[in-house]
């Protein structure tokens, strides 16, 4: 899995995470065989300007679901769903869409505190 660099602290946090979950810290207690590598921002990766791209309007819909949210609405039609194809655009939390850890927002004014992590650990 490749990340991008936020800082040494933020890094080594969430590589220490990301071990644990690895070595067997998840839902199915079983160990995971992937490695993270950290790029640099100014590394200019396909895939990491994707992963921008969806992360914000997938944030944005986790904080304010009743807020209108057009890139949103598209996304969700790409999520794997539990229905397959006839289940498109419905279905997709805990299958396609994981959020890993569940946050919930105690109001719009006041920051979201982590709740323990639901469904399977292997989504996205």
């Amino acid at each position: 899995m490749v990340v991008e660099c936020r800082g040494k602290k933020e890094d080594a946090e969430l590589e220490l995470e990301f071990r644990r979950i690895c070595d067997g810290e998840n839902q199915g207690n079983r160990q995971l065989p992937f490695n993270i590598v950290f790029a640099d921002k100014k590394t200019n990766l396909t895939g990491l300007q994707l992963a921008d791209l969806v992360a914000r309007p997938v944030g944005l819909n986790y904080i304010r679901p009743k807020q209108a949210n057009q890139a949103f609405e598209l996304l969700k039609k790409k999520f794997f769903c539990d229905g397959g194809r006839k289940g498109v655009g419905s279905g997709y939390e805990n299958v396609g869409l994981k959020i890993y850890p569940a946050q919930k927002a105690k109001s719009p004014d006041e920051p979201t505190e982590a709740v323990a992590p639901t469904g399977n650990p292997q989504s996205t």
